[in-house]
């Protein structure tokens, strides 16, 4: 019994060992991670997340991934990475440009969690859809102590992802293609396809043939093939197949001589329905189901509050390389992430590109206008890309080093005018007086930051600060006094090579700011290969013949 005590105590305490160093481990795990968010120490590690490259991947779903191992973001993928020379002549010789839209936008959110059914489609400017989309938010999460100084909580920028996801997921096609309808194709050409039994995801259109929209894209649809992997859409494929034959002659003979749209065709869309019954709709949904995105996430990163997102299209985005994400908080101490920028460097093609989220010190007094100004000058003096990189010589390591820049956020910059007067002036639109006596617009005009940046006309009323789901502005109010309406969400850019195309505000009432955005038309330059060879042709010859 003695020895069977004497066991059954050193279990426990060994137990209680384990227990002892399992709890000093979290403990100090719990510290290196307060202490790194504190002062923004970045690990060797990537800390942001991304879509993954599956062809296949979920709609509605998005994965962290490390950049490093990604085709597209790393620095040994396909991608060229040649970069200008000095001489123009030479650099002309194998460098073509190219445009690309981009949209920015920015939104401080007030920490408010967004409804599933937010509709976000007039921010981001969906009728004219962009090829990549910068949105930075401010306040994803509310600056309280505790996701100040504790654990960062992603909840929120998960939401906020699902529904940029979905809105861009909506996006038309920007050249669709238009089929004719009245001039059919060569019945010698015709072949059934699965293609003309396949709704949009938009809806179904009155007939097959006569929808304005290409039915189904190559680069909306995964290949077909795919459906055989199992028995029961093996069975349908098989089905679909003879049921095809079967109906050809009948197809061909509605084809020919018809003028497009008909009544006879739509008799046809009705004979292929009540036929497929709803083997029609196991096949729609298994179609639906194998979509690929039309957007791809390249880069979301948070910093407490302040939250940068990037999405390219699909098609673009093996053209993203030399991707770098640095953070820099300027909160509490200087330091903290509570006010601060998120920066993301790519290359786009074989152009530079820096995009920048930031939400500066708040204050209607005369001198906090200064706090905003050190802001800026710390970010610009603290932001560093490509730290470890063994490229790091030839990448752009600081903000000023990127051909195109474009900032967003919550800058706070106010309007040096009284309550009174700033309500009047906004009562008579009267935007170029308030422009006047804008903080930001002064400073940039005297130099003392953003030298050398643009910012597109403000014809639109400020965008701060509101009653939530309002379209009044906050007047007395006995916490805060009379808060003065100010242009604090902005746009700017510096670079060549870069057109705005439109800069405004949109009216959704879920903060106490409204979202603005910016949408630009910014020239890249992109190799050409054949350029090159020839270039190196020419070289080669005259070598020779010297």
């Amino acid at each position: 019994m003695a020895v069977v005590g004497s066991r059954s105590r050193r279990a426990e305490m060994n137990w209680a060992t384990i227990c002892c160093s399992a709890f000093s481990c979290l403990q100090l795990y719990w510290a290196r991670l307060v202490i790194r968010k504190w002062f923004n120490l970045s690990s060797f590690d990537s800390d942001y997340s991304a879509d993954t490259d599956d062809d296949r991947l979920s709609l509605s779903g998005s994965q962290d991934f490390d950049p490093r191992s990604s085709g597209a973001t790393n620095d040994t993928d396909d991608c060229p990475k040649l970069r200008r020379r000095n001489s123009e002549t030479f650099r002309v010789q194998y460098i073509d440009t190219q445009a690309v839209r981009i949209c920015a936008g920015t939104w401080n959110v007030g920490g408010t969690v967004p409804p599933a059914d937010l509709d976000i489609d007039g921010w981001l400017d969906t009728l004219e859809p962009a090829d990549i989309y910068v949105l930075g938010l401010q306040e994803i999460v509310p600056l309280n102590a505790g996701n100040i100084f504790g654990m960062e909580d992603d909840q929120p920028a998960s939401e906020w992802e699902n529904i940029i996801r979905d809105a861009l997921n909506r996006v038309r096609p920007r050249n669709p293609k238009i089929l004719s309808h009245s001039d059919p194709p060569s019945p010698s050409m015709f072949k059934v396809s699965h293609d003309m039994f396949l709704e949009t995801r938009h809806g179904a259109c009155d007939t097959f043939f006569s929808c304005e929209r290409p039915i189904v894209s190559e680069d909306s649809l995964t290949n077909i093939e795919v459906l055989d992997s199992t028995n029961d859409n093996a069975s349908l494929s098989m089905q679909i197949n003879s049921d095809s034959q079967r109906e050809e002659r009948f197809s061909y003979n509605a084809r020919v001589g018809l003028s497009w749209p008909e009544p006879p065709l739509k008799l046809l869309n009705q004979y292929v329905l009540e036929r497929r019954g709803g083997a029609f709709k196991s096949l729609n949904l298994s179609i639906m189901n194998l979509r690929k995105p039309a957007y791809v996430r390249i880069v979301s990163k948070q910093m407490v509050g302040v939250f940068l997102t990037v999405w390219v299209r699909r098609s673009l985005r093996k053209h993203i390389s030399n991707l770098s994400v640095s953070t820099v908080g300027v909160g509490i101490m200087g330091y903290i992430g509570n006010k601060g920028s998120v920066s993301v460097s790519m290359s786009i093609y074989q152009t530079p590109f820096c995009f920048l989220c930031s939400h500066l010190s708040s204050g209607e007094k005369d001198t906090d206008h200064q706090k905003r100004n050190d802001d800026v000058r710390e970010i610009h003096r603290r932001t560093l890309f490509h730290p470890h990189s063994s490229s790091a010589s030839v990448l752009p390591r600081s903000i000023r080093d990127h051909e195109r820049v474009i900032w967003l956020g919550d800058l706070n910059y106010r309007i040096n005018l009284s309550y009174e007067k700033t309500h009047e002036l906004i009562a008579r639109k009267e935007w170029q007086r308030l422009l006047e006596n804008d903080q930001l617009s002064n400073e940039m005009r005297k130099g003392n930051v953003f030298e050398g940046w643009s910012e597109g006309v403000l014809c639109f009323p400020p965008t701060y600060k509101y009653e939530i789901d309002s379209e009044n502005y906050i007047g007395d109010d006995p916490e805060s006094g009379k808060r003065r309406p100010a242009w604090c969400d902005r746009v700017i850019w510096k670079g060549k090579g870069m057109k705005l195309l439109s800069y405004r505000r949109n009216e959704i009432k879920l903060s106490d700011h409204r979202p603005v955005t910016a949408t630009f038309l910014a020239e890249v330059e992109v190799l050409s290969l054949w350029k090159l060879q020839r270039a190196l042709a020419i070289t080669y010859a005259e070598i020779q013949s010297q």
